[in-house]
C-alpha cells in the first residue's frame, strides 16, 4: 500500500509558495517555526509516517529534525530521512527576500552540503537525493560527480533525485540510464504529480519497474487543489465522499500504482491529520477519470507554480 511522508519544506523557513502561510503560520520566528516542526514531527510519529522529506534549501529544517531525533530518539526503523542537496537557502529568514534559494548542481557543491548535512544528521540520512533534476543539469553529465554519489553507498545512504519542471520524465528517464562501474546510480525518485500535473506518470512507471523508490510531491500543487482554490470537479468529489479536497488529491496520488510514497506537505497539524487520511480513501473509476479531466498542459502548469509568490 501506498505510504504517506511528511515535507519539511514549509516549515523550515519563513516564505514558501504555498498559500496562506499567515493563517497557518502566525509566528515565523525561528523558535515558532522549529516548535511547529517538532509538533509536526511528534504527530506523524503517532500517525505511523515513517518518510521525512528534508533538504539543504529548507532553511532550518534539517537542523529541526536533528534536534527533534536528539530529543525523540526514534527508533532507526520508525524513521526513513530522505535528504536533498542542490540548492542553498539565501533568504536569511525574511518574507521579502528577491531570491530565497540558488541551485548548484556541482561537484563541489555537493561535497559542502553533504558534510553539512552530515554536520547535522549524522548517520540518520537514509537517501540523498539531487534536488530538481532537470535535462540540462551537469549532475547528469558529471562522471566525477557520480563517481561521488556512488559513494554514498559506502555510508549506507542511497542516491536519489528529485525532478521538477515540464521535462521531468526526460530528467527521470534520463537518470534511469547513468552507471558507476556498471551499477545504477539512482534507486529513487522524487516528483511533482497531482491531478493537474499528471505528464510525469509513465516514466515513473518505468522508475518503478526498475525496482527504485518512487516518491509524489506536491500533490495538492502547492495550494491549488485545496480550499477556494480546488476545481469544481474535485470539490464535487470530496463532497460526494465526505471528505476534504486534499484528501482526494493525495488518494488520487496514493491510487497511482507506481507510487510507493505520497508527501503531505502539512503546515499544521490539522493539515497533516486530514492528509493521513487520504491513504484509506478508495476512489472508484468514475472518480479517477473525473480528476484526469483537471489535467494542463505541464508547460501551462509549471509557468503557473512559477508565478506564485513566496510568502
Amino acid at each position: 500500500m501506498t505510504a504517506l511522508g511528511l515535507g519539511l519544506a514549509a516549515v523550515g523557513r519563513p516564505a514558501y509558495l504555498t498559500g496562506g502561510r499567515a493563517a497557518d503560520l502566525p509566528d515565523r520566528s525561528v523558535d515558532g517555526l522549529r516548535r511547529r516542526c517538532h509538533d509536526l514531527l511528534d504527530l506523524a510519529r503517532r500517525l505511523g509516517v515513517r518518510h521525512i522529506d528534508v533538504a539543504r534549501s529548507y532553511g532550518r529544517a534539517e537542523e529541526f529534525l536533528a534536534e527533534w531525533i536528539a530529543e525523540r530518539n526514534p527508533a532507526p526503523d520508525e524513521l526513513f530521512v530522505a535528504g536533498k542537496w542542490g540548492y542553498t537557502y539565501i533568504g536569511d529568514w525574511s518574507l521579502t527576500a528577491p531570491v530565497h534559494e540558488v541551485k548548484d548542481h556541482s561537484l563541489a557543491a555537493f561535497r559542502r552540503q553533504r558534510e553539512e548535512t552530515r554536520a547535522l544528521l549524522g548517520d540518520r540520512l537514509d537517501l540523498y537525493r539531487v534536488h530538481s533534476l532537470t535535462p540540462d543539469s551537469p549532475a547528469l553529465t558529471d562522471p566525477a560527480l557520480h563517481h561521488a554519489l556512488a559513494g554514498l553507498a559506502a555510508e549506507g545512504v542511497r542516491a536519489g533525485i528529485s525532478t521538477s519542471g515540464p521535462r521531468q520524465a526526460d530528467a527521470v528517464r534520463a537518470a534511469l540510464e547513468i552507471t558507476v562501474d556498471g551499477v545504477p546510480l539512482f534507486s529513487s525518485v522524487q516528483a511533482t504529480w497531482n491531478p493537474l500535473e499528471p505528464s510525469v506518470a509513465p516514466a515513473l512507471a518505468e522508475a518503478r519497474e526498475a525496482g527504485w523508490l518512487v516518491v509524489v510531491k506536491e500533490g495538492v500543487a502547492n495550494g491549488r487543489l485545496t480550499g477556494e482554490e480546488a476545481p469544481a470537479a474535485l470539490r464535487r468529489i470530496a463532497a460526494e465522499l465526505g471528505t476534504g479536497t486534499d484528501v482526494v488529491a493525495l488518494a488520487a496520488a496514493c491510487h497511482q500504482p507506481w507510487a510507493d510514497v505520497v508527501l503531505s506537505g502539512a503546515a499544521t497539524p490539522a493539515q497533516l491529520a486530514s492528509n493521513a487520511a487520504a491513504t484509506a480513501v478508495r476512489l472508484t473509476d468514475d472518480h479517477l477519470a473525473e480528476l484526469a479531466g483537471l489535467a494542463e498542459p505541464a508547460d501551462t502548469y509549471w509557468r503557473t507554480r512559477a508565478a506564485r509568490a513566496w510568502t
